[in-house]
């Protein structure tokens, strides 16, 4: 793979725990010799990259909650962050990561890219909603709507600039294609299938929800659901919307919340539970994967990447209203059905790790030399 070539890494930020960040590992797996340059690094909150040489520049003197209103500035660090040494840069990006420019002639840039900066293309209308800064809100509203254009220029420019895009689901290249008017190849990202075992046995009468606390991944319609409906949640996780989780819950018997779990932990907990709880629209969703690899069947939003992988009616149910009401009816129809936890394990088989490796392999064998 490559073997002679000088290789970098470029990925938007490093400061919490998530999906983009395992298929980061993932790829620092296949290329342990190569640098990761990122905007913001908090090695106390993401300890997987200690065996790794993570770069920053001048960005990491800012403090991590103001990473989304940074927009402007990671473009200026990111295109200008001096690459020349190298013969391949790999851009793992969601963001701005994409827009590094100063590569030496003749080196390629292959983008891993999670999809097109939400904030500014698909959900910008949920962002300026709510952008998630309380009392500021108002403020960060008004300054992103007067710059939303130009990042979307500065975003589209960078996206014409990659050589190569790989993407997550048909449905993140479909966004591609939309928004940038490139082709991008689907490599579905790794997941620890192996990691996630199926356990023969009966389900225990809980549903489980794990997932970064953000307000577009619309966890308040599994608590709503649960507590409405008297069926026991775990809500497994933390983020700026805990509190509001907490409140909407009302100190319901049926909703409870734990932190962030060991993978052996929530390994065992997914295996015994009745039913996994899906309600974001995400390019996604790799949570929602170690689930069925556990053998526990998924209730999705049947948008976005979850078509990708929940069959309906076999390992899973899907809505396609992300209401209260509709989840719920969804949770009625899944009660009412029985799923073979065994089957419902091996369709998640196509999504391991060694698929990927291999499937990055051969991609940067034949498109970086």
């Amino acid at each position: 793979m490559a073997r002679k070539m000088k290789v970098a890494i470029v990925c938007d930020w490093l400061t919490n725990v998530g999906g983009a960040e395992k298929v980061l590992l993932e790829i620092h797996h296949l290329f342990p010799k190569a640098p990761i340059y990122t905007s913001k690094y908090s090695p106390r909150k993401i300890t997987w990259f200690r065996d790794a040489d993570v770069r920053t520049g001048w960005l990491q003197i800012f403090p991590g909650f103001m990473r989304r209103i940074l927009g402007v500035l990671r473009v200026r660090w990111f295109s200008r962050l001096d690459l020349t040494e190298y013969d391949l840069v790999i851009s793992v990006t969601g963001a701005e990561a994409k827009c590094v420019r100063r590569l030496k002639p003749g080196a390629k840039h292959i983008s891993y890219c999670h999809v097109p900066t939400q904030y500014y293309w698909q959900l910008y209308d949920t962002y300026i909603k709510n952008p998630g800064f309380g009392i500021f809100n108002p403020v960060v509203r008004f300054f992103f709507k007067l710059l939303v254009k130009p990042l979307r220029k500065a975003d589209f420019e960078a996206a014409q600039h990659v050589d190569e895009f790989i993407t997550i689901s048909d449905y993140a290249k479909s966004l591609i294609s939309k928004y940038y008017k490139r082709e991008a190849t689907v490599i579905h990202p790794p997941v620890e299938v192996e990691a996630f075992k199926y356990k023969d046995g009966e389900a225990k009468d809980y549903y489980m929800v794990t997932s970064r606390q953000v307000n577009w991944k619309r966890l308040d319609l599994a608590v709503r659901a649960c507590r409405e409906l008297k069926k026991e949640l775990l809500v497994v996780g933390e983020g700026p919307e805990h509190a509001r989780l907490v409140k909407i819950a009302s100190n319901s018997e049926f909703v409870k919340f734990l932190p962030l779990l060991g993978r052996e932990e929530l390994a065992d907990l997914l295996a015994e539970a009745k039913g996994y709880i899906f309600p974001s629209m995400e390019p996604f969703g790799i949570a929602p994967v170690e689930a069925l690899s556990a053998g526990c069947p998924v209730i999705a939003f049947s948008e976005g990447g979850a078509l990708d992988y929940i069959n309906n009616g076999k390992n899973g149910i899907l809505f396609d209203k992300q209401t209260t009401g509709a989840l719920k009816d969804a949770i009625l129809k899944f009660e009412k059905k029985k799923f073979d936890r065994k089957e419902v394990s091996e369709s998640a088989r196509e999504f391991s790790v060694s698929r990927f490796d291999r499937e990055m392999k051969e991609f940067v064998d034949e498109k970086a030399v």
